[in-house]
């Protein structure tokens, strides 16, 4: 009976790694696609440039040259995919790049670089 439990409770890890490690594919192909375009890879860059502190929307549109109901769009496809997020002040929405999702993608993106030699792929500069 233990052996029978055991079998049971191995299956049952094994469907947990195997849905735990499509949902981390699920992830990076989901922010990959959102910056697969080139008005969303424009925006998130200029987020991540800004920093913490964000810029409001009307401040992306100018910058850009995207108009307003298309960057709502483009905004809402990069949070929809957790690259960006929001925050209210006043009369404006302030977007800022999410740099932990960022992170994540990078990190998944390099996972066993270089055959786990991770100095032969480190980026060369650094902020």
């Amino acid at each position: 009976m233990h052996e029978k439990g055991g079998f049971i409770l191995h299956l049952h890890f094994l469907e947990h790694f195997y849905i735990l490690g499509n949902m981390k594919i699920k992830n990076a192909v989901e922010a990959l696609s959102a910056l697969a375009q080139e008005s969303r890879l424009s925006i998130f860059r200029l987020l991540v440039q800004a920093g913490k502190e964000g810029v409001a929307a009307g401040v992306i549109g100018e910058q850009l040259g995207i108009p307003a109901a298309t960057l709502s769009f483009h905004l809402k496809e990069l949070a929809r995919a957790k690259l960006v997020k929001s925050k209210t002040e006043g009369r404006y929405v302030i977007y800022s790049a999410s740099f932990t999702e960022m992170d994540k993608l990078i990190a998944y993106l390099t996972e066993n670089c270089c055959a786990g030699d991770a100095a032969q792929c480190a980026p060369r500069k650094t902020c």
